[in-house]
């Protein structure tokens, strides 16, 4: 995609965005629901063979801009549709939900996009790159009244609910304060230099609503988390899990108006623009 197509897309993107779609929620019915995954890289290919095995779910649309990517996921689901554009899912009306496996700068445009087509959605964690594109998600899916379910699985693992409610029963008394602990030994991305981006990667629709810079092979899949414009570091890739599972503990639903933060890179000296060590 040229510049001046990605600058078309992002702006019929954004006009689709605001409008809002009358459909009503899930109706009780034996038909099938299709479901189309946008994101089909790492987390991704688990979205693709999780609805394959679904019941009531019916795989129409495998997305990625990423060709190769794009291919593998064709050969889980050769019955679905392969296509980089995912306009071409919204505009389908066979289409009732979508799950989305994006880069997490990609995760709340997707979103909006597809609730204003009137789809329900599955999003990954974190379910927004900021508080700002959490709370738009969150006002979209009261405006559309369509469904929206943020991928923290730990709030449908059944050994956790069943130690949350021994919680609640005061198996342990009052539960007061909750830590939340997350370790992961990550690689040294090093550092890298900008070059042209690989053949059959559509990497300007990949930038999309981020900030335009060149390519560079350490901020391509995977290590897209270590950056700021397009993840959240550790603390929105795995932190979210023992966070939330750590509110959830608390049963408090109110966010804290103020959070104090200390950290730092002390592993490797590398591109990686988060913290390696952080409280």
């Amino acid at each position: 995609m040229t510049q001046s197509n990605r600058r078309t897309f992002l702006q019929s993107t954004a006009a689709l965005a605001t409008v809002s779609a009358g459909a009503s929620a899930f109706a009780a019915s034996s038909a099938s629901v299709g479901v189309a995954v946008i994101g089909t890289g790492g987390q991704g290919k688990h979205h693709v063979s999780g609805w394959l095995s679904t019941r009531d779910a019916q795989l129409k649309y495998v997305c990625d801009v990423d060709r190769g990517h794009l291919a593998e996921a064709a050969k889980i689901a050769p019955d679905a549709k392969a296509v980089s554009d995912l306009r071409q899912i919204l505009e389908d009306d066979s289409v009732q939900a979508v799950s989305i496996a994006t880069p997490d700068h990609w995760h709340t445009p997707a979103a909006l996009l597809a609730l204003a087509a009137g789809k329900h959605v599955y999003v990954e964690k974190p379910c927004s790159h900021n508080v700002r594109e959490g709370r738009m998600l969150v006002n979209a899916a009261a405006r559309t009244g369509k469904l929206v379910q943020h991928g923290t699985q730990s709030r449908s693992s059944a050994w956790i609910q069943a130690a949350m409610q021994m919680l609640r029963d005061g198996v342990i008394g009052d539960v007061l304060v909750a830590k939340a602990w997350d370790v992961q030994i990550r690689a040294n991305i090093g550092k890298a230099k900008p070059t042209a981006p690989p053949t059959g990667f559509d990497y300007d629709t990949w930038l999309g609503p981020a900030p335009v810079v060149e390519f560079q092979s350490n901020r391509h899949h995977y290590t897209w988390h270590w950056w700021h414009a397009f993840g959240t570091g550790d603390a929105g890739n795995d932190g979210v899990h023992e966070l939330d599972i750590a509110r959830w503990g608390l049963g408090v639903n109110q966010h804290p108006s103020r959070v104090t933060s200390v950290g730092g890179k002390y592993f490797h000296d590398d591109d990686q623009q988060f913290p390696d060590t952080m409280t």
